[in-house]
């Protein structure tokens, strides 16, 4: 594995100073920035490092994109659709600039970390005046300064494994929950996967290093802390330490405090049994796992790198319910990926009807430039796959609306977490959406509630 390197206090503090010079010369005028995030957790977690950056640079903030002095477009490479909305949204923006011709744009994230997206933008979207991909994001500020002394466009495409970043400032999009990322990239390389080539290997922080800032958010008043990584379950491999990832929720699950862990996402090749009896033990964490298993048939899953079969990944979800009585799961599914016959989608369907997962996230294979999975020989049409998705989804509709239905005249614990007065939303311990009638001094607080009626994807509740 390629050595990784720690990104210095020395530079952080260069780049601190950066941020103090460009707020000097921000004296006297409010300019304002809009940050558009797409994409995964990890993205919104980024973004709230850009906000933290761009705070300390003198900006407030609008979601008008007229009114901003700034765009960031924090953008994703997961799949096509992702990419295609990112450029059209960018190209409408084509508007905003002419409308204010001295705004600057910003695109930064996992999609232009690809060579031939960073060139599709250098070449066709000349109002686009700074990119940089996911390794520069603590060097944003060293970037803006020069994108706005020179007076023209910057492009910072780095390839590398990957460096190790700590003390960035974040501005939090909520006061009651927070992203906390405990790991960055994979190392799993599932081939139709493009995150280890934009996002790097793993690189685990310090376990001292995330259970301070978990306490430092529970005593910030934060009720809902999400562990994220892109493989949680691979948590410490890279360390010295001998700590995995079930030791990090015992170590958050004893700090003080009434709150919520969660986590995102486990990779089945990885999930242990230790992780489900620490959950069932820690009275904090969450009864919710986030299990992709992407293909049902053995075949497919050998095609795409992912190192479980269909057997195995039953035996963790039987272990999870064993352990956990009532645990919520849900998955990510690919549906057509290249040679996946009408059979083997057949395994895909009857693994849903066994495990009848609460939500299911649906996607129809998507070509990835430069993943092995791209150039695999495909002789289904998309409109074969898609007969199959609408096949999918009906079952997993159906599933999902017994699934909610079975709660209702249940009393359940929940976090009001949002809304206006009469109609709030609030999240289970299983991460469902209730919503309740409530005024909105509740926000924040944990209540216990009635649930009175279902829809296929949320609950209707009264305080009890």
């Amino acid at each position: 594995m390629p050595q990784l390197e720690t990104v210095s206090d020395e530079e952080l503090a260069r780049q601190r100073e950066i941020m103090a010079e460009i707020a000097r010369s921000n004296e006297g005028r409010r300019p304002l920035a809009f940050v558009d995030t797409y994409g995964c957790q990890q993205n919104e977690a980024d973004s709230e490092r850009i906000r933290g950056m761009l705070r300390l640079m003198g900006y407030e903030f609008t979601e008008d994109e007229f009114a901003a002095d700034l765009i960031v477009v924090n953008t994703c490479a997961v799949r096509e659709h992702a990419e295609q909305r990112v450029l059209g949204n960018v190209g409408a923006l084509n508007h905003t600039k002419k409308a204010k011709p001295d705004q600057k744009i910003v695109l930064c994230g996992c999609m232009v970390q690809q060579k031939h997206m960073a060139e599709r933008v250098k070449k066709s979207y000349p109002i686009v005046d700074l990119v940089f991909g996911p390794h520069e994001l603590y060097r944003f500020p060293e970037l803006m300064q020069t994108m706005l002394g020179r007076k023209k466009r910057v492009f910072a495409v780095r390839e590398t494994p990957g460096e190790y970043v700590e003390g960035l400032p974040v501005e939090r999009s909520s006061p009651l929950k927070a992203w906390l990322t405990v790991m960055y990239g994979c190392n799993n390389f599932c081939s139709y996967c493009v995150v280890p080539y934009v996002r790097g290997r793993e690189r685990s922080r310090r376990a001292a290093d995330v259970i301070e800032e978990a306490r430092s958010l529970v005593e910030s008043g934060v009720k809902d802390i999400t562990l994220l990584g892109q493989n949680v379950n691979s948590y410490g491999h890279d360390l010295d330490e001998g700590h995995d990832f079930a030791y990090l929720i015992e170590r958050i699950n004893a700090i003080p405090g009434d709150f919520v862990i969660r986590f995102m996402t486990s990779h089945p090749k990885d999930a242990t049994e230790r992780l489900f009896r620490t959950m069932a033990d820690c009275e904090k964490a969450a009864k919710h796992i986030h299990l992709p298993f992407q293909s049902g048939n053995d075949e497919i899953l050998r095609a795409m790198n992912r190192h479980y079969t269909r057997d195995g990944y039953l035996r963790l979800v039987d272990k999870a319910r064993e352990l956990m009585p009532g645990v919520s799961l849900t998955s990510d599914v690919i549906v057509g990926f290249p040679g996946e016959t009408d059979e083997q989608f057949e395994d895909t369907l009857s693994l849903v009807e066994r495990v009848r997962f609460d939500l299911l996230f649906t996607f129809i294979f998507s070509p990835r430039v430069g993943t092995p999975a791209a150039s695999m020989p495909d002789p289904f049409t998309r409109e074969q796959k898609q007969a199959r998705f609408d096949r999918l989804l009906e079952l997993h509709n159906e599933i999902s609306a017994q699934k909610q239905a079975e709660h209702v005249g249940r009393v359940e614990r929940v976090l009001i977490d949002g809304g206006e007065t009469g109609r709030l939303t609030a999240r289970t311990g299983e991460n469902r959406l209730v919503h309740v009638n409530a005024d909105k001094s509740l926000i924040g607080e944990f209540r216990d509630v009635l649930i009175t009626d279902s829809t296929t994807w949320s609950l209707e509740g009264k305080l009890v």
